[in-house]
């Protein structure tokens, strides 16, 4: 039963792209609300089965652990930034002394640097 559901929500879903498009020439404000309507009429077709209920669970549960979550603040996050910031310029000096060294020396040890 569960899956008679499901491709019942996916064939709402279905004609109501297929007449999104079809009904091009209608006013774009009618095509989305019909849109908007099939969208609510295949989650409520969804919710009705094992499936759809778990997704439900499921966002409700990651909704509450997003609540969870301790943001950082505006003095903390420009902190960070900076720290991030200038971590890359010293590594990003760091490469390039170690660069030029092992030019300097593949150049000695060639020949070629003069």
């Amino acid at each position: 039963m569960d899956k008679l559901k499901f491709l019942l929500a996916v064939l709402v879903l279905g004609g109501a792209v297929f007449g999104f498009y079809h009904f091009g020439e209608e006013s774009m404000l009618y095509r989305v609300i019909g849109m908007l309507a099939a969208l609510g009429i295949a989650t409520a077709i969804m919710l009705q089965t094992m499936v759809g209920q778990q997704a439900w669970g499921f966002l409700g549960d990651a909704r509450t652990e997003a609540r969870k979550v301790v943001w950082p603040t505006r003095k903390d996050t420009i902190q960070t930034t900076l720290m991030v910031l200038a971590m890359a310029i010293l590594c990003a000096i760091l490469l390039w002394l170690f660069d030029s060294f092992l030019s300097w020396a593949v150049s000695y040890l060639t020949g070629a640097g003069g």
